[in-house]
C-alpha cells in the first residue's frame, strides 16, 4: 500500500464512531493489515448471500445497499458512506452476506481477510470488542427503521430518515443526503407523490434544499422537531 494510501485509510478509520476509544494502534493494525480497493459506480462490493468472509470498510465513497423482498424484489434500505462497515466475518457471526451494496460513486475500501482478524486479535484483542460495537449500531439502526414504520406518520417518518442519514454518514459534508426523491420514497415504502408533496413542504418551511439527487439539510433542529411530534 502507497504512503498516500495508508494515509488515507488511516485518517478515516480514526474518524469512524465504532472505533471511537480505542488506540491509533489498533487502527495502525488495520491498516498494515488490510489492502485497498477501488470500485468505479455501479460495481458490486458485495452480493446478498455472497460466503466470501472478511470485511470491507468504506474509505471513501457511497454505496446504496439493496435487500431481496417477497416478489422477487430488490429493496434499496439504506446509504453506505465513509467509515462504514460491509461484509462480517462468518467464522464468528454465521452466514452468508445480508445485503447487496452498488457503488454510485467511485469508491474505496480497505478490505480485512479474516485471517488478518486473527492475526490483529492476537495482538490486540480489543478488535472484537470493536467489532460487536459496529454489529450492534447495525442492529440498532434496522431497529430504528422498523419502529419508525411502525409508529410514524409519512411526514414525521421521512423527517426522522433524513435525520437517521445525517447521523449515519461521518463525513464533512453530512447535512448533504445523496439520494433521490425516488429513491427515498423507494426505501420507505411511499410513493413518490407522497415524498415530493412532504419534501417540497419542507423546502418551504426552510428545513431542507432539495437539488439533483441530494437532499441538503438545513435545519436538523426543524426537522427533530417533526420527526418527534406526537399525533
Amino acid at each position: 500500500m502507497q504512503a498516500d494510501d495508508r494515509s488515507l485509510a488511516f485518517e478515516a478509520l480514526r474518524h469512524a464512531v465504532w472505533l471511537q476509544g480505542y488506540p491509533d494502534d489498533l487502527v495502525h493494525r488495520l491498516v498494515g493489515e488490510g489492502r485497498l480497493v477501488r470500485l468505479n459506480v455501479g460495481e458490486w462490493a458485495q452480493a446478498e448471500g455472497d460466503d466470501r468472509p472478511g470485511l470491507s470498510v468504506v474509505i471513501s465513497g457511497l454505496l446504496h445497499s439493496y435487500c431481496a423482498a417477497p416478489g422477487d424484489r430488490e429493496v434499496l434500505i439504506g446509504l453506505v458512506g465513509p467509515s462504514s462497515v460491509i461484509g462480517h466475518a462468518t467464522r464468528y457471526s454465521g452466514g452468508p452476506r445480508l445485503v447487496t451494496a452498488v457503488c454510485v460513486e467511485p469508491s474505496t475500501f480497505l478490505e480485512l481477510s479474516e485471517e488478518a482478524l486473527d492475526r490483529i486479535g492476537s495482538q490486540a484483542p480489543h478488535i472484537w470488542q470493536a467489532m460487536a460495537g459496529f454489529a450492534y449500531a447495525h442492529m440498532r439502526s434496522a431497529v430504528r427503521m422498523a419502529a419508525e414504520v411502525i409508529s410514524l406518520r409519512p411526514r414525521e417518518r421521512i423527517a426522522a430518515r433524513l435525520l437517521a442519514f445525517h447521523d449515519h454518514i461521518q463525513t464533512t459534508d453530512r447535512h448533504v443526503i445523496k439520494v433521490s426523491q425516488e429513491l427515498l420514497g423507494e426505501m420507505m415504502g411511499l410513493t413518490r407523490k407522497t415524498i415530493n408533496h412532504h419534501l417540497s413542504n419542507f423546502e418551504d418551511a426552510g428545513l431542507i434544499k432539495v437539488g439533483y439527487g441530494k437532499i441538503e439539510l438545513a435545519d436538523i433542529a426543524g426537522l427533530k422537531m417533526i420527526a418527534d411530534k406526537v399525533a
